[in-house]
């Protein structure tokens, strides 16, 4: 009988093969068609996955019977499944729901568009399951010229100068990846994480090793959007086809947060880590940065899928804030907001996707009134805003409630007034578009919309579920959360 360990693979193959396939069927439906069921199965797996871990730990898979170090080596534990499943779930809830807006936005060429988003989930989860630093490179590059060509696909002209601008900041975070892990290599001679961890020790006194470690940090910085290097993020975001839009806020920063943190904690150690550089103090003051400088920027937007955008970069912010603090509940936090705020931004953006669809623009003066004439979509929107404010019982509160937690045990209650502040400042701008929509009368001669068809509302409405689901049953979140942290502090981090 097969075991999970010999499917774990096709998790990555599945959409890397199936997306070329893609691109050579005709027509609309057959292309979405087979993506679609290409990432439910790879969800199916995931889960699989993500189960057989905690049942029997860490679960390795060496390609072409190369033992590692020599060989390319899968090798995952709690925290890369944990980030696998909210990958490929996203990708299964928003495939469904995005094909009315991608023949809506992307009318031509839609087989190349779902080969290209394919190979853009392929990428992802390549980064998320190697145990390989160079495997990583590539599948950061896969994924990355794969999203690039799809943000050039919205329909507004801005978004092809979004698509550039991110790809002169993401090949300048690729250079320094990939600069840093030419560093360790000469160092060691090794790629494979696991047996880097245990060479690199030799090194530690090495000058080229901080190097390292600080160019990795900073490229990763830039694929994580972390304040002040987020610049990309708000036009790629804005301008992308909605259903990258959705699918991008909710997997590609975290990836980027989960594959640092694996750099950080695994290969080069947290005792080594954050001695060798002033991350802690330098990843507080960002986070903090971050936390303010977005909430604020997302308040004074008037565009819909912008102010959202900016909330990325303050949620970004929580997530490093966890990481920070240098302990286990900290690291924890940081995952369990990783997943939380997928949920969340999937569910925000999936209906700001519905809006922009039926008004025909995201503007927020725009929206006067539609509350009574789009009351599942509107009322979607503010039950996931209240996840993101952190409102019980929402994931989103679960998250926050970690982190302040963490902070207090740290013995830095001064964040905890800082996490609250911004919360209220995500209250001000979630608040607004909901009185916008609902209590503003709507304008004369603005145009009468209606309802979106179930189809759409059906996925939003699931990842809104979710929501509150993960909200008031915290078993598996915060256990796959906990599991994640002690995978890769290694007991190497205060409780």
């Amino acid at each position: 009988m097969m075991q999970v360990t010999d499917l774990m693979p096709f998790i990555v193959l599945l959409p890397l093969i199936a997306g070329p396939v893609c691109a050579l069927l005709p027509g609309r439906g057959l292309p979405w068609l087979l993506a679609t069921l290409t990432a439910g199965t790879a969800f199916v797996l995931a889960a699989l996955t993500l189960g057989a871990v905690f049942d029997g730990g860490t679960l390795r898979y060496a390609f072409g019977n190369w033992a590692p170090p020599i060989g390319i080596e899968y090798r995952v534990d709690a925290a890369n499944a944990f980030v696998a499943l909210l990958i490929t779930g996203v990708a299964a809830v928003l495939l469904p729901w995005g094909r009315p807006l991608v023949d809506h936005e992307v009318p031509e060429r839609q087989g190349a568009f779902y080969a290209l988003f394919l190979i853009a989930l392929a990428g992802l989860l390549g980064i998320t399951l190697t145990g390989d630093v160079f495997n990583v490179f590539v599948f950061l590059e896969i994924s990355s010229l794969a999203t690039y060509a799809l943000i050039a696909q919205g329909r507004d002209r801005r978004a092809l100068i979004a698509a550039f601008r991110y790809l002169i900041m993401g090949t300048v975070g690729a250079t320094f990846l990939l600069i840093g892990i030419a560093f360790i290599y000469l160092l060691t001679g090794s790629l494979n994480m696991a047996d880097l961890a245990e060479r690199l020790v030799a090194s530690e006194d090495s000058r080229a090793l901080q190097v390292a470690l600080g160019f990795i940090v900073v490229g990763f910085s830039i694929k994580l959007a972390l304040f002040p290097l987020h610049h990309w993020l708000p036009n790629a975001y804005t301008y992308a086809p909605s259903l990258i839009t959705a699918f991008l806020a909710a997997t590609a920063t975290k990836v980027a947060l989960y594959v640092m943190l694996r750099f950080i904690f695994d290969v080069f150690g947290p005792a080594y880590s954050f001695m060798a550089l002033p991350l802690s103090a330098g990843f507080m003051a960002l986070a903090i940065g971050g936390m303010f400088a977005g909430s604020w920027l997302a308040i004074l937007q008037s565009n819909l899928k912008r102010m959202l955008a900016y909330s990325s970069v303050a949620q970004v912010g929580y997530m490093v804030l966890g990481v920070s603090l240098v302990t286990l509940g900290g690291l924890s936090a940081a995952f369990l907001h990783l997943f939380n705020h997928g949920l969340m931004k999937a569910a925000l953006f999936a209906s700001a996707g519905i809006i922009a669809w039926r008004c025909g623009s995201v503007r927020i003066d725009d929206l006067r009134g539609i509350g009574r004439q789009m009351p599942w979509t509107l009322t979607a929107f503010a039950l996931a805003g209240l996840s993101l404010i952190g409102i019980p019982p929402t994931a989103g509160f679960i998250s926050k409630w970690y982190l302040i937690s963490a902070a207090i045990n740290a013995d830095q209650l001064w964040l905890v007034i800082l996490i609250l502040i911004t919360s209220l400042m995500a209250l001000v701008y979630i608040a607004r578009v909901v009185e916008v929509a609902w209590l503003q009368p709507r304008p004369d001669d603005a145009p009468t919309v209606t309802e979106a068809p179930w189809t759409l509302l059906v996925p939003v409405w699931l990842l809104v579920a979710a929501n509150f689901w993960f909200g008031l049953d915290t078993r598996l979140t915060v256990g796959a959360a906990t599991a994640a942290a002690e995978a890769l502090a290694g007991g190497g981090l205060l409780p």
